[in-house]
């Protein structure tokens, strides 16, 4: 299974991420900032927490966390089927 190894906070509201394919690149999540949950992350010395979580999620404190596959996926363009084999045969039987 493909994990995030590192992570580094950039500017605006961007992060660089690490995976142990080696895999790696810069994410812009401007998008979310400010909205929600990511509103914490408008205290800038908060984004700058960014870490890997034990699970492997990208986390900022106990309680804000991203799918650390769903960034892969954006840095790679690969689909879910890619990411996660067996993931639509589980879909198509739901």
């Amino acid at each position: 299974m493909i994990r995030p190894i590192a992570v580094e906070p950039r500017d605006g509201y961007c992060i660089w991420v690490r995976y142990s394919d080696g895999v790696a690149g810069e994410i812009d999540l401007s998008d979310m900032a400010g909205r929600g949950v990511f509103a914490a992350w408008n205290d800038r010395t908060f984004f700058e927490t960014v870490r890997v979580a034990d699970g492997g999620a990208i986390a900022w404190g106990d309680d804000l966390d991203i799918c650390s596959d769903a960034l892969y996926m954006e840095l790679t363009g690969k689909s879910v089927a890619e990411v996660m084999p067996g993931t639509q045969v589980a879909i198509e039987n739901a």
